[in-house]
């Protein structure tokens, strides 16, 4: 039988195995971005590049409008941004107000009410498309940055309600009693008690919304058009035509995607911890 610091090690040592299995596909998307063109295609495959360039990387942020596959990737990261920062901006306030509301108040059919939101959460995207793209037809927002921001907001909506609800609901009503008598509004209870103790949801719903609206294609496939409203996962079919299709281009986009997304995840994590931190203390 192994004792326990064996068996320590044993786990510790899988963890990293299954990582970095895990990490090898974002690996060769790095490696692909920066390997010369005659090295894409290689048979056996070259697992580390020979030779190392940004031909790509600078074709897509200082001559977007040069070469045989040139992809405004500028212009798509401005509207991921825009759309993904918006969406889950809105969703965590009306999420959180809506959790507030279910977790401190009883009004009639609440959990009939709480169980369609949620069940509307689990509806395919791809099933939503040809409704909204009839609807955004006849309401002008198709192809516009706005109408793309609306549909992540409804989708993002009731999973910051699931998670914000969950929270508050752990929170003491005490504490807001106790607030309310030394002078606080309701309003002022929820905003300088419950907020701060309901940090880690509030993190990992921004981070789930956040992801969510940066990396969704199908619904953004079909409600997008143009260069003014398309998103980073759309434009990366630029990179493809008939017959060809640019591997490192595409590759390079794909890494661009990554670093606001681990930046945003990186940040957030932070308040995360410290949300979890400060709730524990009394």
């Amino acid at each position: 039988m192994l004792d326990r610091k064996s068996k320590e090690h044993i786990f510790t040592f899988l963890t990293y195995f299954i990582l970095i299995v895990m990490l090898i596909p974002a690996a060769w998307i790095i490696f692909t971005s920066v390997r010369p063109e005659v090295e894409v295609n290689a048979y056996p495959p070259v697992w580390i590049p020979r030779h190392i360039t940004f031909e790509k990387y600078q074709q897509a942020f200082f001559s977007p409008g040069v070469g045989e596959h040139a992809v405004p990737v500028r212009d798509y990261l401005r509207n991921s941004l825009i759309v993904s920062l918006g969406s889950a901006g809105i969703a965590l306030i009306l999420g959180t107000l809506a959790g507030f509301a279910f977790s401190r108040f009883n009004f009639k059919a609440d959990n009939a009410l709480f169980l369609f939101i949620l069940l509307s959460r689990a509806i395919p995207g791809i099933a939503l498309s040809l409704p909204l793209f009839m609807l955004f037809v006849k309401l002008k927002l198709l192809d516009t940055l706005g109408g793309l921001t609306l549909v992540y907001i409804a989708y993002n909506i009731p999973f910051t309600i699931w998670i914000m609800d969950g929270f508050l609901r752990e929170i003491p009503r005490d504490l807001e009693d106790a607030a309310q008598i030394d002078g606080c509004t309701k309003w002022q209870a929820f905003i300088k008690i419950d907020l701060p103790l309901c940090a880690p949801g509030f993190s990992a719903s921004g981070i789930f919304a956040f992801l969510m609206a940066w990396n969704e294609f199908q619904l953004a496939s079909v409600l997008t058009r143009s260069l003014s409203s398309k998103t980073m996962p759309v434009g990366l079919l630029d990179f493809t035509s008939e017959f060809v299709m640019d591997w490192r281009g595409m590759c390079a986009m794909a890494v661009i995607m990554f670093i606001p997304a681990i930046i945003f995840t990186f940040l957030v994590s932070k308040h995360l911890i410290k949300g979890l931190t400060f709730g524990a203390i009394k």
